[in-house]
């Protein structure tokens, strides 16, 4: 357990600041402060890896620390809405563990199917009420940018968080794949 606990601290810390360093210097605006972020590919391979508490601190941590250094100010909504697609995409794991060196089609299925959910709890429900609250923007406004966050968000995890899951699948050992000569 131990050992576990440290390997998540370490992954954590990694893969916080991975988030910072990729959503400030690799995104393409789209849209009011909303823009195609690379970083949630990253998020979604470290909590396929190392589990929903990773997936979730991940995103709190790069996420809050990244708005602050770029912005300034922070968006609890937004931060929290990166948290949570971390934590359900990690909590979907072991539908999809590439740890074994297997990254099949139903395992690639699988892991859309969770990216989803995470997206629709955190840009359906989480952004728009939360920035509401925060900064009492019009209801058409934070939904259309929810929105839009969200298609961005799926596309990117979809697209790169499939391939760099399937290439880290590939660079794991399969068990019974060594023979001895």
């Amino acid at each position: 357990m131990k050992n576990n606990s440290i390997r998540t601290v370490v992954a954590t810390g990694i893969g916080a600041a991975l988030f910072i360093i990729i959503g400030m210097f690799v995104n393409i605006p789209i849209f009011g402060n909303t823009s195609i972020q690379l970083q949630y590919a990253v998020q979604a391979l470290f909590s396929v890896i190392y589990g929903p508490i990773t997936g979730f601190f991940m995103g709190f941590i790069g996420h809050a620390l990244k708005d602050g250094i770029q912005y300034g100010n922070i968006s609890w909504a937004w931060v929290l809405a990166s948290a949570i697609t971390g934590l359900v995409i990690g909590l979907f794991n072991k539908k999809y563990d590439v740890t074994t060196g297997k990254f099949s089609l139903m395992s690639m299925i699988w892991f859309n199917l969770a990216q989803a959910l995470a997206l629709l709890i955190a840009y359906g429900i989480v952004t728009p009420i939360g920035d509401r609250l925060q900064f009492a923007q019009a209801w058409s406004y934070l939904y259309a940018q929810s929105f839009v966050a969200g298609v961005a968000n799926f596309i990117t995890i979809a697209i790169g968080g499939t391939l760099l899951l399937a290439i880290y699948a590939r660079s794991r050992t399969q068990s019974g794949s060594l023979t001895k000569d």
